[in-house]
């Protein structure tokens, strides 16, 4: 097992470049506890202040969607910079990430400027796509060459979840483990090796993907809209498919990645495609250049999406279906029978297809060695870099790998492919074990197939990203029902509980389960985790059964919900041994509950928080109120802080209000300050949940004592109330809202009692639950969860 020399700390870091990827690096750095300094060009003296152009920088940051930083504030700590005056400022940096034009000359005259203020100490890293890592090494002093080496994240930094590293000949291999470890726990990302080549891997096979795509779409006359209906969810790839992702990305930027690739690779049998179409070229001279300008490949009129069909040199409404035929084939799910059907179809649309995927797996294969050290940080990079559901690699393998394998061959020896040279031999003698054995990927130069990394930041991922055909440990089932699988791993004593509902929502089953667990842990186990195999904790109760019950006259059925609900939360709460919730993605409504009354909670940086009931008329109904109120009541000090502290979370709930990330949930109360945790990385989740477990334990952990809630009572009630009115009189919230309101407020200030008044849990359990089915019951309510469920948008009625 590996293990990094020493922990990197980072405490401050240089950003040398405030474009637009080198500002949102910094805003991300900013998100991971980094103070960040922003340098650029010193501006003219005009301009009032020479580090005018890194102040713009940030406040471009503010202005941009989606948010590059999770709380726009901190942007203010970001230190603004010059290369004249503020050198000595690097002194103070332990990383350094230089990020400025692609021009060998620009860099050596600004390295060159930089080296006598950098620390001999210093990380110190390139983030450059097109020029190479070990030319640009020989430019630095020897003393900092050895801790040098390219890091080319993707933007936006904040969610694109792919950094590859990229160490010359004499990077300092055990400084990249640790930078490695740095990149994947201390910035959440997924850190892949690349080889000193043009554009790496994500951008290698990428854009080559995308520049085959528009090669067999001119050959085959389909026009853009086409194209995007065919090679989005259809088969693996984002909602934005090819052309609307060039028109987010800019289709300038696409040029200028497409450019590094054909100066960069003079050599590579692919070359000659490694241009843009004429008619692209015409819109970038024209400035069309996607969204940044509002015209590019895509334009909208009023309501409708039109597209720039090249047949005629202007846009038209765009297509919005395929042919019945093809779409049938896409809607098979068995991927070898589906690419079967599109290699024998004679339609274009499914020529196109087979096309573009048979071009891209003999280019992947080709390259393969030159690029990366296994097929596995190729699939990854796609997967993380472009958000494709399979790499080339794992798609090549589920289709069958020696069946297409044949069909390559074959074409390439009918000058059916891209280009005629040949696979390498490798691909042939893999047979049908493919590149993926044994949890094996397999590395060409080597010749077998390679574990993933032992370094030791791995050990926390105990559900990594999988790759195809590649199991972990499913553990060792406790008690398991249709709602619920409580299980233990490594024989750890520790019981881990995950939800089996649809997008893990709560049902009178998993209520069920969950207090079944409780049961057995209290007896058997040092303690319980809630984490979820998918990307979302719980979205909640679900809402169609909610309306069912009340249409049908069932409303007794959701009494009893409410209660069993509310009998668990408290079960969570009091159990006698510690219950902690992993929770990434989203938490909302009763999942947010079932968090809130937990022991601790560990939270992803990039959750989803709330208690956003309100929103469809209802209040929190599974113990979020009570917990709420009793919040308020442990940071009042005063009984006069009371009601301007019940204000706060009335403030949020009501408004349905979602944390954008998990500091941010911090921020709404929904974690706690001193209590919860928040860790970068999503795969590192259940490990630092079970080392919580561990430590309350350790700790001889006891839950809390049951005891009274000081409440706001009629004071708070009639602030908030007041409030409520004013807005109605000035139709800021409509009657509904305003009732709505009122409910909430009551229970969250323990209804008609005076102010300061202690009142027992089950009291405010009991408040929530009546005015829950008064609201579920109203016509108002009912339109509001109908047209949600309908539309997946909020009624203001």
């Amino acid at each position: 097992m590996t293990e990094a020399l020493v922990n990197i700390h980072i405490k401050k870091a240089a950003i040398l470049g405030a474009g637009v990827m080198g500002a949102q690096m910094a805003a991300h750095l900013l998100s991971s506890g980094i103070t960040p300094i922003l340098f650029d060009m010193p501006a003219p003296a005009t301009e009032g202040h020479k580090s005018t152009l890194a102040i713009k920088a940030i406040e471009n940051l503010k202005k941009l969607k989606p948010a590059p930083i999770d709380k726009i504030k901190l942007l203010d700590v970001m230190v603004a910079a010059n290369y004249d005056d503020d050198l000595e400022l690097l002194k103070e940096c332990d990383l350094v990430i230089e990020a400025i034009a692609e021009r060998m000359d620009c860099k050596v005259e600004l390295y060159k400027k930089i080296s006598p203020f950098l620390k001999d100490d210093v990380i110190f890293a390139t983030n450059t796509s097109g020029l190479s890592i070990n030319e640009l090494a020989k430019i630095l002093p020897e003393k900092i060459r050895s801790s040098f080496f390219g890091i080319h994240f993707f933007n936006p930094a904040r969610y694109m979840n792919l950094v590859e590293l990229i160490p010359h000949a004499t990077t300092d291999l055990k400084l990249m483990e640790q930078v490695e470890e740095f990149i994947v726990s201390g910035l959440g990302k997924g850190a892949v090796l690349a080889k000193d080549t043009p554009n790496f891997i994500g951008n290698r096979v990428g854009m080559f993907s995308i520049l085959a795509v528009m090669y067999h779409a001119e050959r085959l006359g389909l026009a853009p809209d086409i194209v995007d209906l065919l090679t989005g969810p259809a088969i693996g790839r984002p909602k934005s498919a090819t052309f609307r992702t060039l028109d987010i990305v800019g289709l300038d930027t696409f040029e200028h990645v497409v450019d590094t690739m054909s100066n960069g690779l003079p050599n590579d049998p692919w070359h000659q495609y490694y241009k843009i179409p004429a008619w692209m070229a015409q819109l970038i001279a024209k400035k069309s250049l996607g969204q940044k300008t509002k015209l590019g490949v895509f334009k909208r009129i009023g309501t409708e999406n039109h597209v720039f069909d090249v047949k005629i040199g202007d846009y038209r409404p765009s297509e919005e279906k395929l042919n019945p035929e093809i779409d049938a084939i896409l809607t098979e799910r068995n991927l070898a029978t589906k690419f079967k059907k599109l290699k024998e179809c004679p339609l274009p649309e499914a020529q196109f297809l087979w096309s573009c995927f048979r071009d891209l797996f003999h280019y992947s294969a080709y390259h393969l060695n030159d690029i990366a050290e296994c097929t596995r940080d190729v699939d990854l990079s796609l997967r993380w870099g472009y958000a494709w559901s399979m790499g080339p690699f794992e798609a090549w393998q589920a289709m069958g790998w020696q069946m297409i394998t044949t069909w390559i061959n074959e074409e390439i020896t009918s000058n059916k492919t891209m280009n005629s040279s040949p696979l390498p031999e490798w691909v042939t003698t893999l047979g049908d074990k493919g590149v993926y054995y044994n949890n094996g990927s397999f590395a060409p130069s080597k010749r077998i197939f390679v574990p993933r990394s032992t370094l030791s930041v791995y050990n926390k991922h105990l559900y990594p990203d999988a790759i195809f055909g590649e199991t972990f440990d499913k553990g060792a089932v406790i008690l398991e029902t249709e709602a619920i699988k409580l299980w233990e791993l490594n024989n750890d004593n520790i019981a881990i509980l995950s939800f089996k509902t649809k997008m893990n929502t709560i049902t009178a089953s998993v209520l069920d389960g969950i207090y079944a667990a409780i049961e057995h842990v209290e007896k058997f186990n040092l303690g319980m985790i809630i984490w979820q195999t998918g990307n979302q904790f719980s979205l909640g109760a679900n809402l169609q059964d909610m309306l069912d019950s009340v249409n049908n006259d069932k409303t007794q059925e959701t009494e009893a919900l409410l209660e069993k609900f509310h009998k668990v939360s408290l079960a969570i709460r009091y159990a006698k041994v510690p219950v902690v919730a992993a929770v990434r993605g989203m938490a909302l409504g009763g999942g947010c509950e079932i968090a809130l009354h937990c022991a601790r909670t560990i939270a992803a940086f990039e959750t989803t928080m709330g208690l956003v009931e309100p929103g469809v008329g209802l209040i929190p109904s599974g113990g979020g109120c009570k917990e709420m109120a009793l919040r308020s009541s442990f940071c009042s000090k005063t009984s006069e802080s009371l009601v301007p502290n019940i204000k706060f979370y009335f403030h949020n709930i009501n408004a349905a209000e979602k944390s954008a990330s998990a500091p941010i949930a911090k921020d709404l109360g929904y974690l706690r300050c001193n209590v919860d945790t928040i860790i970068m990385n999503p795969y590192e989740l259940l490990s630092t949940a079970k080392q919580q477990v561990i430590a309350l334990t350790k700790l001889g952990y006891k839950p809390p004592l049951a005891c009274k809630i000081a409440v706001a009572g009629k004071a708070g009630i009639a602030t908030i109330t007041a409030e409520l009115a004013e807005q109605k009189n000035k139709q800021l919230i409509s009657e509904h809202d305003y009732f709505v309101g009122t409910r909430l407020a009551k229970v969250l200030c323990g209804g008609d009692v005076d102010l300061g008044e202690e009142v027992s849990e089950t009291a405010i359990l009991k408040l929530e639950r009546e005015c829950f089915m008064e609201l579920l019951q109203s016509e108002k309510t009912k339109e509001r969860i109908a047209h949600t469920l309908k539309t997946g948008k909020l009624l203001k009625n």
